[in-house]
């Protein structure tokens, strides 16, 4: 199956989901076909803040309709701030598109996690994943997402993390397991990998996007159908 992405928001976790989901074919035995379509974070920003969700779908639509003309069977947003319009983008979009925030219930309780901690921009730590987590209870810092989701804001765009947003970050995932019972930290927002690879926090982190890769994994291996994806 030949898988769209919607890539640029922001740049670094393009290159993650290229990367991750290049490996996870190879694991399992299959070739990929793959298309790329760069998006704005700057517009993805503008009108997440402002909770502009028709806007955003509309500023979708010809990036879909780019991956639909390269031939591809389905689409993936790379972001998943960028699902605050899921339902938007998806009564217009020409292509099926596979939801990065639908698994992540399933793929918590089947790793027995009851309660997470929530790191990502402004509206996922607020909304608690977009309130689409039913087996699963969700927590975040809620008297410091401001400055936690302009940190986030700041990485995604300069696609680097600095020794103090690093430090913001970790920290804020120590704080939520030992005083909101977290048992792991949910890395919902795909740029985080830039603080959190190659550390060890002391504590359980679940990265989300590795969910999302996985499923389109097996989509483009066709080990599941697409209508079992969307």
């Amino acid at each position: 199956m030949h898988i769209g992405l919607i890539g640029g928001i922001g740049v670094a976790a393009s290159l993650v989901y290229y990367q991750r989901l290049a490996a996870e074919v190879d694991r399992l035995g299959g070739t990929m076909d793959l298309t790329i379509v760069h998006g704005d974070i700057q517009t993805l920003i503008r009108n997440n803040l402002a909770d502009d969700r028709a806007a955003q779908a509309q500023a979708y639509l010809p990036l879909l309709n780019r991956l639909r003309d390269a031939g591809c069977d389905c689409a993936a947003i790379t972001s998943l701030g960028g699902h605050f319009c899921f339902d938007e983008t998806r009564a217009l979009s020409p292509l099926p598109l596979v939801s990065a925030v639908t698994p992540l219930d399933t793929a918590f309780a089947a790793q027995g996690v009851k309660r997470v901690g929530l790191l990502g921009v402004r509206g996922i730590m607020r909304s608690r994943l977009y309130g689409q987590l039913v087996r699963t209870e969700a927590v975040a810092l809620d008297d410091e997402i401001e400055v936690l989701g302009q940190a986030y804001q700041d990485m995604a765009v300069s696609g680097f993390c600095t020794d103090d947003q690093r430090a913001l970050f970790l920290d804020a995932g120590a704080r939520m397991v030992r005083d909101l019972g977290a048992d792991a930290i949910v890395l919902a927002g795909t740029d985080l990998n830039l603080a959190f690879d190659g550390q060890d926090p002391g504590y359980t982190v679940i990265d989300a996007l590795d969910t999302h890769v996985a499923l389109l994994a097996r989509l483009a291996t066709g080990q599941v159908a697409l209508g079992q994806a969307v």
